[in-house]
Parts: C-alpha cells; structure tokens; sequence
C-alpha cells in the first residue's frame, strides 16, 4: 500500500495543470476517430497509421491519469513568504558534506518548476525530506540510492520568485 503524496503546487501551475487535463480530456474523440478510421483501412497488422493512433491514445490515457491523481493530491497554496527555514515552494542553497561548491534548486514539485531554469527537487525525496524544516545553517542527513548517507548544510533558504 503505497501512502498518498501530496504536492505542493501554487495556484498558477495548478491551473495551468488543470487546463491541460481540460484539453486532453476534450481531446479524446479525436483520438477515437482517428482510431476507428485507421481500422476501416484493413488489415490491423500492416496498419501503420492505427497503431500510431493506439500508441498516442495510451499516451494520453496515461498523462490524464497522471494529471487526475497529482491534482487529486494537490496542495494549492501561496509560495512561502518566510527567509531562513526550508519549505516547499522555496529556493534552497545547500553545501554537501566535503564539498567547496553549493547547489542553488527549488524544492517543489517537478510541475512547478517546469518553466524555470533552476533544477527541482521534490520535497517527497530523500534529499527534500531531510532538509523541510531545516534552518539556515543547520545540517541534515539523507540515505543516497547506494545506501549510503551524505550530510547536507542548509545554506539559504529563501521563497520562490518564479
């Protein structure tokens, strides 16, 4: 039994979510027409054009699920307003253990970053789950997929521009 996710999303990327089930839900006869004039071509195993038409419908089937279930879940709220702790919805700047260098990402869903340059992080990941809550300046744990573990300073922490 898997626990349900929820996602963070700003009001903007939850509209611009929803237009796009909109879109694809009202879309679906066209898939079916397509469907059904590629098989009135004949023979199903050397009908290029009805298997295209099947593997776009399964496509599409599988984004508005997507779309339903993330949206189902979601969490719509305004970008956090408040410095210095690390939230969903703000733009982190980290140091790894051993490391000179910082990473600068914003930690929310991979939807909500999808027009921005900065690298996203989902809160729901192990590196996201160690630093929610954290302060500026407090270091964090998190398990790598190796099973190993890296510890993490929270640099700055810092809301979500756009």
């Amino acid at each position: 039994m898997s626990e349900t996710q929820v996602t963070w999303l700003t009001q903007e990327a939850y509209d611009r979510l929803k237009g796009e089930l909109d879109e694809l839900v009202a879309n679906r006869p066209v898939i079916a027409a397509k469907i059904n004039e590629a098989r009135e071509e004949g023979d199903l195993r050397e009908n290029g054009g009805y298997h295209a038409a099947r593997e776009e419908q399964g496509q599409i089937e599988a984004r508005i699920r997507q779309l339903q279930e993330l949206l189902r879940t979601a969490k719509v709220g305004d970008v956090p307003t408040e410095a210095g702790v690390a939230a969903p919805g703000s733009v982190l700047t980290v140091r790894y253990e051993d490391e000179d260098e910082t990473e600068k990402f914003l930690l929310a869903a991979r939807e909500e970053g999808a027009h921005g340059d900065l690298e996203v992080y989902s809160p729901n990941s192990p590196l996201g789950k160690a630093l929610v809550g954290a302060k500026e300046g407090e270091t964090r744990e998190y398990e790598l997929p190796n099973g190993g573990t890296m510890k993490v300073t929270l640099v700055k922490a810092e809301p979500f521009t756009g």
